[in-house]
């Protein structure tokens, strides 16, 4: 979630004209106690006369055409009203680069898809010396995009419920492994308060694994269990979820065979780990908005004790694997790194910091706590200790 970069301060004295117009705005709502000027940042701390939200309303319409928007937070024993210099943000129309992406993102889950056998009716297109081979990815494509699309436009049209400003997802294409890297969403304004900072987070990926869930089950209704190839064979790790799912299915696989999925499995599977990666309580996750809605200012410990338990699991699988490999430390690391992968892309790339909702006092509500316990719980089941063995 980013807001606008701030604009350079005014000068002094036009800060001081702008405090002393905020602050005729701010008294009826706020018993002044003191006021600071931080760097174009204008606060006053005291106490306030109505409920946040009804504050935040009356601060919102009165700020507007001084080209401030309010921010409310607690500040040790006082509320702390922030005029930011933010200007409301105009989401671009223009989606011709949205379009693209999302074209060549098909493209390349198609090939990919040919990757993943399994479907008989599509195998057969596998022969074909037309262009229709390239069908024969569908299934696996068709999933895995459907489970995307889904997910950011879950968040796409709960922002737009709230009025946030917010674009068009931005799929990205990748030319190995499942043929993307996912896609995002730009939010281009602060949430308005807790409950919409969770509600815009939790609907992606609840919305996706409403897609997910039949794909598997079905993926898995078309799945058979065969003898395992001699050579040995890569299958992707199982989650406490996929293995649950599958033992439902077909109960203890017999030694000596394997479970040869559909793709439509597969890509259900490709769901499941995208969905777990984005649920993680950091920075701006789908999991660190979360985090914050529940948690507020400790959303930043949560956040790095995430990545501290990443990396104790990744130094346990390798010790674990270093014993049952014999001590062979390049099969303990292929089998432990992607704990450590993970760890280092959220450190480097994603960060532990988060824009705060505007209204940053009103509580989120019990319900959602509930969800948000649910979202956790979802997390633990569908991140794989492998993703491949």
């Amino acid at each position: 979630m980013r807001a606008r970069r701030l604009p350079a301060p005014p000068p002094s004295e036009d800060l001081l004209v702008a405090e002393d117009r905020l602050r005729r705005n701010v008294e009826d709502v706020l018993v002044v106690r003191d006021r600071q000027i931080r760097g174009g940042v204008i606060v006053f701390r005291g106490v306030l006369t109505t409920e946040p939200r009804r504050a935040l309303d009356v601060l919102i319409e009165r700020f507007r055409p001084l080209g401030y928007t309010p921010f409310l937070r607690q500040e040790a024993d006082a509320v702390a009203v922030q005029a930011w210099p933010l200007a409301e943000t105009a989401v671009s129309r223009r989606i011709g680069v949205n379009v693209l992406l999302f074209v060549v993102t098909c493209l390349s889950t198609l090939v990919a898809g040919l990757s993943f056998a399994g479907s008989p009716t599509f195998d057969a297109l596998r022969s074909s010396p037309s262009a229709a081979r390239f069908l024969a990815g569908a299934p696996f494509a068709v999933t895995l995009m459907a489970i995307l699309v889904v997910h950011e436009f879950g968040h796409y049209f709960t922002a737009r419920y709230y009025r946030a400003a917010v674009s068009l997802p931005y799929f990205i294409p990748a030319p190995l492994g499942f043929g993307t890297l996912g896609a995002i969403i730009l939010m281009r304004s602060p949430a308005r308060d807790r409950n919409s900072l969770f509600d815009i987070a939790a609907a992606g990926p609840l919305a996706g694994l409403a897609v997910a869930f039949p794909a598997i089950l079905l993926g898995l209704a078309w799945s058979s269990v065969v003898p395992a190839p001699p050579q040995g064979y890569a299958a992707f790790g199982d989650s406490l979820l996929t293995w649950a799912l599958a033992y439902l299915r077909f109960g203890p696989i017999p030694a000596g065979h394997m479970l040869f999925t559909h793709p439509m499995a597969d890509a259900a599977w490709a769901g499941f780990l995208v969905t777990a990666l984005n649920l993680f309580p950091v920075g701006q996750l789908d999991g660190g908005r979360i985090a914050y809605a529940l948690f507020g200012r400790h959303h930043r410990a949560i956040g790095k004790a995430t990545v501290t338990t990443l990396l104790v699991l990744g130094a346990a699988s390798f010790l674990w694997s270093l014993r049952a490999a014999g001590g062979d430390v390049a099969s303990a690391m292929a089998s432990s790194v992607n704990w450590f992968v993970w760890a280092g892309l959220i450190f480097f790339l994603v960060g532990f910091h988060h824009t705060p909702p505007l209204d940053d006092l009103s509580p989120i509500s019990r319900g959602r706590r509930v969800v948000g316990v649910v979202c956790l719980v979802l997390l633990v089941l569908m991140i794989p200790p492998f993703v491949i063995h």
